[in-house]
């Protein structure tokens, strides 16, 4: 399994959008993201727990490949 990057909320939430998804919404400090029928919950942490990252790229549907990826500028 490829080592996720520690990376704060916002960081996050920019990759993901980079991947095509958009905020829908925000309470507080959680942010709702979707692309399509699909989307995911991404707290806005300074660093969030490598745990918290693999929930929020597997509702995503995506493979933490495409993540780190995405999060490289590939």
């Amino acid at each position: 399994m490829p080592e996720l990057p520690r990376i704060s909320g916002r960081k996050a939430v920019q990759v993901f959008e980079r991947m095509g998804f958009v905020r829908a919404r925000q309470r507080g400090s959680r942010v709702v993201l979707r692309r399509g029928g699909v989307g995911c919950v991404v707290p806005l942490h300074k660093s969030l727990a490598i745990g918290t990252l693999r929930s929020a790229i597997r509702q995503a549907g995506i493979t933490p490949d495409e993540f780190i990826g995405a999060h490289e500028g590939k």
